[in-house]
């Protein structure tokens, strides 16, 4: 019986990281609407991170990143996508906050959260890294030291 559940589990978790990436319009900062179908160079990893202003975890994440970030890109072939969920009564913290902080990643703004609704995240930070149209990898929440854990992954992918 443990055999036949792991199995399952495992077959589960390999349909899902499979998935298509769901094509999506956002808003960018500059109010460009920007479809998430748009990140789609061959072999290129993009790293979709769910974040929000009032959320800290998220925040210490997508700074631990912006710290090795220009080394990450000289190692892979990767583009950090920072996906704001904030909604229409926080949305306007979020350019002076990615302002002040000087990330050098695409923003984009969920604010209805459809984007988080289509890949049913119930719990933000959350990273879905895409490779050619498909989810390849997932990770949910942040611990220090996880961006490590993460090139790692990112490199074997």
């Amino acid at each position: 019986m443990k055999k036949i559940c792991l199995f399952l589990l495992l077959v589960a978790n390999l349909s899902f990281a499979q998935q298509e990436f769901p094509s999506v319009d956002l808003k960018s900062l500059e109010s460009e609407t920007i479809s998430t179908s748009s990140f789609n160079e061959q072999d290129k990893l993009y790293v979709f991170s769910f974040w929000a202003t009032w959320c800290a975890p998220c925040i210490q994440e997508l700074e631990a990143i912006s710290e090795v970030y220009e080394d990450w890109k000289t190692q892979i072939n990767v583009e950090i996508i920072a996906v704001s969920t904030d909604d229409s009564r926080t949305q306007k913290r979020v350019k002076p906050l990615v302002n002040g902080k000087g990330w050098a990643y695409t923003i984009l703004l969920d604010t209805n959260q459809d984007l988080k609704r289509r890949l049913s995240i119930a719990n933000i930070p959350y990273l879905v890294v895409v490779k050619n149209g498909k989810i390849v990898f997932i990770q949910n929440g942040h611990t220090p030291g996880a961006e490590d854990e993460l090139l790692a992954k990112l490199k074997s992918l």
